[in-house]
């Protein structure tokens, strides 16, 4: 899986990195990075969980 972002609609809020840390970071001035574009499988859950929880819904992913 890949991790896709529409950096675009991210404000920078921050849940993704609260439902999936080991994957997501948001600095205190509201910008995104993704730590792993092609994280692990056993993140799956976290990472389905960030991008449903997603208040823009700047995240999706991409299956290979």
């Amino acid at each position: 899986m890949r991790i896709v972002v529409d950096w675009d609609l991210c404000k920078g809020h921050g849940v993704c990195a609260g439902e999936a840390p080991l994957v997501f970071a948001v600095t205190r001035g509201g910008k995104l990075t993704v730590l792993l574009e092609e994280p692990p499988e056993e993140q799956r859950k976290n990472v389905e969980s960030a991008i449903r929880y997603c208040p823009t819904d700047a995240l999706s992913l991409r299956e290979p």
